[in-house]
């Protein structure tokens, strides 16, 4: 698979994840992922990272791999190829140190022009999802904090940017189904409001209209990089 690489140095490198490719194995699909493409073109960082262990006993390598990005969700990522760029990227992450920005498509036309929410996620009591509606959360909750701002109104729908301040799963996505302006083609947070077999209800996406738009860190030199993932074409196509 040809991945465009976004930076890189000595130690880390930045690439522009497509939309539909995983990050690392799930123990169930042996589907090629990043971290299958990590070993391919960097070979050393094979023991870089922590693997994690599945319930049934599997386990699962994750060379270079500091954070995710959903399946679905497009755009940049940085992987360590050594273990001082880990571990230095790790503790950046640990620090909320990384910047993100990230753009997406919402159903609905935002009321306001910039929007914080402050709302604990967790498990949701209904869905084998995470959520952050009150009334609908179940067990432990974190805290988590996204911030949005409306780039453009269409007609029925938003065009954002959202910068989360925490990293918990699928954080952007739920802190919009909470707003009520789910991303758009989000097959898990939309609710009816997305249906696969009606176009016009998804813009045209195949697949969850969110984008990892830029990521600001520091290099182990201690230059602050800031490194861009150009926007995709599903979302150029709409834009126009």
């Amino acid at each position: 698979m040809s991945i465009e690489i976004l930076f890189e140095d000595e130690h880390i490198v930045a690439v522009n994840k497509p939309a539909g490719l995983m990050v690392h194995g799930d123990g169930r699909s042996d589907e090629y992922t990043l971290a299958d493409w990590v070993l391919e073109n960097y070979p050393g960082s094979k023991d870089v990272g922590e693997p994690i262990e599945t319930k049934d006993g599997k386990t699962i390598y994750r060379p270079g791999i500091v954070h995710r990005l959903d399946k679905d969700t497009s755009g940049v990522m940085l992987i360590a190829k050594t273990t001082e760029g880990y571990t230095h990227l790790k503790e950046q992450f640990k620090n909320r140190e990384v910047n993100k920005v990230y753009r997406a498509l919402v159903y609905g036309e935002m009321k306001k022009d910039e929007v914080v929410v402050d709302a604990k996620i967790g498990r949701s009591k209904t869905f084998a999802k995470w959520t952050a509606i009150p009334k609908a959360l179940r067990g432990t909750t974190r805290d988590a904090e996204t911030h949005f701002l409306v780039l453009d109104r269409l007609e029925g729908f938003t065009y954002i940017e959202a910068r989360p301040k925490t990293g918990r799963t699928h954080q952007i996505r739920v802190h919009l189904q909470y707003l009520n302006y789910p991303i758009v083609a989000d097959r898990l947070y939309a609710g009816k409001r997305y249906d696969s077999d009606a176009p016009e209800k998804s813009l045209g996406f195949d697949r969850q209209a969110l984008h990892a738009h830029i990521i600001t860190f520091t290099d182990l030199g201690g230059t602050e990089q800031m490194v861009e993932a150009p926007l995709p074409q599903d979302f150029i196509n709409i834009l126009k």
